[in-house]
């Protein structure tokens, strides 16, 4: 398999799952707003160093969860009821996000980058999204489970994910307004994208029953 190919692979998976408004890319373009490029970018180095952890340690799982189907629906079925617990709370319970517009007070860079670290630490998303991505491409012969093409795929996810970050801080000033529409329909759109990830997650469950 080919090394470039793992890279460019890594980069661009990551690149599309760090796209999205999230917990961290707002934060790091809201930090950049109010302190400037270098303490966004220390903030965005303690929450890259997280991801290629969480990355490596999610392809490693994913390897061993490829021979071993039942594994996988078990999985799914965890996954379901999880989506859908999560598709209830935003779209029926969770309260509409306030848009706060308190100046943050100035921190040192290497509180940020602890902030960092912290906020990654706590997002537990990219763990099952490199799982399915990296089973998804070696499915298709993409991908190999290897060390080498294991560990330049998760060096591609930290240059993807640098990239997204580096998006966010240097244009968010441009689509602040709408960045402020989604904060503000935040809770609709996670439980639109958690219940449409539950109905798919559905449908492979019978499938793989009645198939």
């Amino acid at each position: 398999m080919n090394l470039i190919t793992s890279l460019f692979l890594g980069f661009v998976t990551a690149f599309v799952g760090i796209t999205p408004p999230g917990l961290l890319n707002m934060t790091a373009a809201k930090v950049n707003l109010k302190e400037g490029k270098k303490s966004a970018f220390w903030f965005v180095l303690g929450a890259v160093i997280v991801i290629f952890v969480q990355a490596y340690l999610a392809i490693l799982f994913a390897q061993f969860i490829e021979v071993r189907p039942d594994v996988i629906v078990l999985l799914r079925e965890v996954g379901f009821v999880i989506f859908t617990a999560l598709t209830i709370f935003f779209l029926l319970v969770a309260k509409t996000p306030k848009i706060k517009k308190d100046k943050i007070k100035k921190k040192s860079t290497s509180t940020r980058f602890f902030l960092g670290v912290l906020l990654s630490s706590l997002n537990f998303f990219p763990i099952p999204y490199y799982v399915f991505a990296s089973i998804t491409l070696a499915s298709y012969n993409l991908f190999l489970f290897d060390f080498s093409n294991v560990f330049v795929f998760v060096t591609g996810v930290v240059l993807g994910s640098f990239l997204g970050f580096y998006l966010y801080i240097t244009f968010f000033q441009k689509i602040q307004e709408k960045s402020d529409y989604i904060m503000r329909n935040m809770n609709t759109i996670i439980g639109s994208i958690t219940g449409f990830i539950s109905l798919v997650t559905l449908i492979n469950i019978v499938r793989y029953y009645m198939g």
